[in-house]
């Protein structure tokens, strides 16, 4: 397949609003944007990431849209506004491609509507199902940066930003466009945050990926957009590589071949060995079988030596989202000094586990070009998405 090129990442998490506040937190192992809350549950806290920064609004003719996803989305789109719009001009706005990953898309809004008319005896007047419906963030993109090629949305729980990017590269390879923005977008909602306590997947503090003491994870927002194309840029997606297990609704496939597929996909179409990769950013839900199957795997495959985290510590996970924005985390790592993101957890190896290589502060990329790093992403289903980037 073709090699697309990343030409610019807009991102927004619990860590920064931007790239370079979020290069900064990230590499710093910040958990600040980490918060114990009420109001997530009908009793009791949870631990989540959230975005604090103001979001932008929205333009007038889109106020049928207005929710607090495509402000996130709008947020991340205005750190790569002017290379959006050179592009536009370079290859025309019916060239320019729009594919994102979502999971929750504005269902947040739907449930403050809900209340409303529980309350109230009807919806508010300024509610759209448009606003919640999942097929409708790519359009709304679309409209919102004035693309006019192909737009669609990528669903498929916790791999639908990793597939984005993937069917992006994939619309790039087949001459369909010559632009495409790509990525992911999540919002923090009710409906999520009670969905993972009743699966006794959330943990009420912070998560504690690989750790004999974890308890599962906490859910997270935030969006990470990319600018792709065929023209040469520094950091280049050379690799990716999807599977389905179909296992089991919730619980991964305890052996983890689908993922290793996956992986070995990814491997193959970079045309790289496992010693090759420099660093992999981990699922690392901090759930027992998520860690337990994950560990397993990346034992199997990979040298003893290579470097990995897992990062939802420091965003919480944001579901349709997490795999746009842990793949932004590995293009930070390329396009930085070097520093990669330190695995935040209590220290407390899990004695069940096999031993990989958690990376700690200080742990820094080799240097020099052609370097490989890889991101994957697992979601319920057994759908599995794995990504390899390069400088």
């Amino acid at each position: 397949m073709t090699r697309c090129y990343v030409h610019a990442v807009g991102i927004i998490c619990a860590l920064g609003d931007g790239v370079e506040s979020t290069r900064t937190a990230l590499m710093r192992g910040d958990t600040r944007g980490m918060r114990v809350e009420s109001g997530w549950l009908p009793e009791g806290n949870s631990c989540v990431g959230r975005v604090s920064t103001e979001l932008p609004t929205l333009p007038a003719h889109l106020a049928e849209d207005d929710c607090r996803n495509n402000r996130l989305l709008a947020a991340a789109l205005r750190h790569i506004h002017s290379q959006l719009e050179s592009a536009k001009a370079q290859w025309g706005p019916e060239r320019v491609a729009v594919v994102i990953g979502t999971s929750t898309s504005g269902i947040a809004a739907g449930e403050d509507a809900m209340a409303a008319k529980v309350k109230h005896g009807e919806f508010p007047p300024s509610f759209s199902y448009r606003q919640q419906e999942i097929g409708a963030t790519a359009p709304f993109a679309a409209r919102l940066v004035g693309a006019k090629g192909p737009a669609y949305t990528v669903s498929t729980a916790c791999t639908s930003g990793a597939k984005a990017l993937i069917a992006a590269r994939r619309l790039l390879d087949l001459g369909i466009c010559d632009v495409a923005l790509a990525g992911g977008v999540d919002t923090l909602c009710r409906l999520t945050v009670c969905g993972f306590t009743a699966l006794e997947s959330a943990a009420p503090e912070r998560c504690n990926p690989m750790s004999r003491n974890r308890r599962g994870t906490n859910i997270g927002e935030g969006a990470a957009l990319f600018l792709l194309s065929r023209e040469p840029a520094a950091v280049a997606l050379v690799g990716a590589g999807e599977s389905a297990d179909a296992y089991h609704l919730s619980a991964p496939e305890p052996t983890g071949m689908a993922p290793e597929t996956a992986m070995r996909q990814a491997l193959a179409d970079a045309g790289a060995a496992p010693r090759d990769i420099r660093y992999v950013n981990l699922h690392a839900t901090a759930t027992q079988k998520n860690d337990e199957m994950e560990s397993r795997v990346m034992a199997r495959l990979f040298p003893r030596e290579t470097p990995m985290s897992g990062t939802k510590p420091l965003t919480g996970h944001a579901l349709g989202a997490a795999g746009a924005l842990e793949a932004a985390f590995c293009w930070l790592a390329l396009t930085g000094d070097g520093a990669l993101p330190p695995h935040i957890w209590d220290g407390a190896a899990d004695p069940e586990l096999p031993k990989i290589n958690l990376a700690e502060h200080g742990a820094r990329l080799p240097t020099g070009s052609g370097r490989l790093v890889m991101s994957n992403s697992f979601a319920f289903g057994g759908s599995n998405a794995s990504l390899i980037f390069a400088d």
